[in-house]
């Protein structure tokens, strides 16, 4: 359950024309996390890419709860593919400055997946909340 709030929140921040249309005051809340945005994509980033990894270790789900395998693994994907967009900036700071070649390859993933965020947003809210609805319909003993 965890993963689909944070999914959620991290696809509202990810997503802020979205939220700004329902709700005009929230443009004070966004520009107060905007100096975290980065720090807060890597968190999520990193998350997102245990997710990933859990799935692949617990791969063995798929023959007693696919449905849940499944969500983890798209839940996981999106986490980690959004932290990157709101996160590159730090990672490419910090974790990639000696490497010429790896931020090369960097920037042009994310030249890729920039243009996707808002639709990228946008799922991560639905998957989000099917990952909540999955928590309480799908127990694995």
């Amino acid at each position: 359950m965890i993963y689909g709030i944070t999914l959620i929140l991290l696809s509202i921040i990810a997503v802020p024309s979205l939220l700004l249309s329902k709700k005009p005051n929230a443009k004070e809340l966004l520009e107060k996390v905007e100096p975290y945005q980065g720090w807060i994509g890597i968190i999520f980033c990193f998350w997102g890419i245990w997710g990933l990894v859990s799935a692949i270790l617990n791969i063995g789900w798929l023959t007693s709860a696919p449905i849940w395998w499944l969500t983890l693994a798209a839940g996981s994907l999106v986490e980690a593919s959004l932290g990157f967009l709101l996160g590159f900036p730090l990672i490419n700071k910090f974790f990639l400055s000696n490497n010429e070649k790896a931020r090369e390859k960097a920037a042009h993933i994310r030249t890729k997946v920039a243009p996707k965020q808002g639709k990228l947003g946008i799922l991560g809210i639905i998957v989000g909340a099917w990952m909540i609805i999955a928590s309480f319909l799908f127990t694995i003993a």
